[in-house]
């Protein structure tokens, strides 16, 4: 994997909102799914995107929270249930969409769950919510994805790509010690890669997607299991820029509707522009960027094809 020669740049930067992204763009007669959306940065999408006009679907584990949300959006919002770790909530969801989708944020995520946790499949619970969930439902919403024009798919990931790479060999931490932020890694990678090889594969069907890195939240829920002294201690290192959820909003948004990115996909963004390729080392240094597995074409495809056995399809 070789870093491109020119990354892609943007008016915008860490400190834009996601109102300044979004400011004078008109998505009326457009769709979006954001997943998520009861929480966060999930809200701030999902206010920008309705802002817009666009139809937003709040995908949400609770459904009562979801429309607390949509009360509080000025903007068309529909409220479904989705959890992300129960493949029978995905398979339900996506059975009862109807109609084109112009674009599907993947937005909702767990983070450094302190001990290990398994679905019933036996999936490890980071990599099944953040990756195989999401991508059991992208699959099953390719047909209303190619069904828009001009669809734009957008996979949230974290600078904790950098942390871990996708262990293929011992994905779900059945033979090596488990560790809640190699494993949260993993599944971050896992997003970057999905956005690679679901590009690859959709582009002829008009469907981009990327990759995308929020930046650290000074107000998420993402942190929930983190130890508050660890969380406080990350906050006083200086090491990362906190943003409001308004601003941790705008990358998502960006690549979400952004005309100049119209056919672009298999990229990583952050601050609202094209991330670089840095080595995994930046991961403890408070660096920033994506490592080059996390674009490597061949961990990509190899990712889909484990990820549709793992689904047994």
């Amino acid at each position: 994997m070789t870093e491109r020669s020119s990354l892609i740049t943007s008016p915008f930067g860490a400190e834009s909102t996601a109102a300044e992204v979004i400011d004078g763009i008109d998505l009326t007669g457009k769709r979006a799914i954001v997943t998520g959306a009861s929480s966060g940065i999930g809200i701030e999408t999902a206010r920008a995107l309705a802002g817009a006009g666009a139809e937003v679907t709040l995908a949400v584990r609770n459904v009562d929270a979801g429309r607390r949300v949509a009360d509080d959006i000025d903007g068309p919002t529909r409220v479904a249930r989705l959890d992300l770790a129960e493949q029978d909530s995905v398979a339900e969801f996506t059975a009862g969409w109807d109609g084109p989708l112009d674009m599907l944020v993947n937005n909702a995520g767990v983070m450094a769950i302190p001990e290990l946790e398994r679905t019933p499949q036996g999936w490890e619970m980071q990599f099944a919510t953040n990756h195989l969930g999401h991508f059991a439902l992208a699959l099953g919403l390719h047909d209303a994805l190619a069904a828009a024009d001009g669809a734009r798919v957008v996979s949230l990931s974290s600078r904790a790509n950098l942390a871990s790479p996708v262990v293929f060999e011992d994905i779900n931490f059945e033979s090596r010690e488990y560790e809640p932020m190699l494993a949260y890694g993993q599944s971050k990678t896992a997003n970057v890669l999905f956005a690679v090889e679901a590009n690859r594969r959709w582009s002829a069907d008009g469907i981009t997607a990327n990759a995308v890195h929020p930046g650290a939240i000074a107000d998420s829920n993402l942190s929930r299991y983190m130890d508050p002294a660890a969380l406080e201690a990350a906050r006083a290192s200086g090491m990362y820029t906190f943003k409001t959820l308004e601003q941790g909003a705008a990358t998502s948004v960006l690549v979400a509707t952004w005309a100049p990115l119209d056919g672009v996909g298999g990229r990583y963004f952050q601050d609202c522009n094209e991330a670089p390729v840095v080595d995994p080392s930046e991961w403890t240094t408070g660096g920033m960027g994506v490592a080059a597995y996390a674009l490597d074409p061949g961990n990509a495809k190899r990712l889909w094809g484990v990820s549709l056995e793992m689904l047994e399809r």
